[in-house]
């Protein structure tokens, strides 16, 4: 019979990293504090976990939401628009993609044990592979579309992912009182279909109420 203990320790100090990721971002995430909050031995957290960094990456992985996939129905511009607000939305309520994104950007360091992997480590790889599938899925889906190919020219996926996703995260660290995702997310659509689209679009005051 597998024996529970560990699994039981290695969710009490995921839990206890979350909780002070969310409280305190990464660099509230050190070995003392998550092994005091979870009441576990650091001889035990090193058995699951190799350094503080990949405690913290696993700790993202778990707080980072669904990708938001573009609906079965509508126009190529409602499909896409419906994807970028969702992403607007998460990004100015919950921005944990982006807070992990800008802790490995930055080279994190906290808690690095000498000869580990550090920022290389699988829990790091993982975590980026995941950042980078969540952002690029829905858009993937949609211009891999027989809607996108028929309406759209060759899109340069980089480039896509900067003109829709990129002013979202400027809103987010910028210190605009007054930003407004929603509306930048809109134009951040048009600009994107202006660039791509094979024929000038055309919003009805339908689509553009409902958008």
């Amino acid at each position: 019979m597998t024996d529970p203990r560990p699994a039981r320790s290695r969710a009490r100090l995921l839990d206890a990293a979350t909780k002070l990721l969310r409280t305190g971002g990464p660099s509230a995430v050190t070995i003392d504090a998550v092994t005091r909050t979870a009441n576990v031995a650091r001889a035990t957290l090193y058995r699951h976990f190799s350094s503080a960094n990949d405690l913290v990456a696993a700790a993202f992985m778990s707080l980072i939401p669904p990708a938001p996939m573009p609906p079965d129905e509508g126009s190529l511009r409602e499909k896409l628009t419906a994807i970028v607000v969702a992403w607007a939305e998460s990004i100015s309520e919950a921005p944990t993609t982006l807070t992990a994104m800008s802790w490995l950007s930055l080279g994190p360091d906290i808690g690095q044990l000498p000869g580990t992997r550090g920022a290389g480590s699988p829990v790091m790889h993982s975590l980026r592979e995941k950042i980078a599938e969540q952002y690029s899925a829905p858009f993937d889906m949609l211009f891999d579309s027989p809607q996108a190919a028929q309406e759209l020219e060759p899109v340069d996926r980089t480039m896509a992912f900067a003109l829709l996703i990129g002013p979202l995260t400027f809103g987010r660290i910028s210190t605009l009182a007054d930003f407004d995702y929603r509306a930048v997310a809109l134009a951040a659509v048009d600009g994107f279909l202006k660039r791509y689209a094979k024929e000038p679009v055309t919003v009805s005051s339908t689509e553009s109420a409902g958008a």
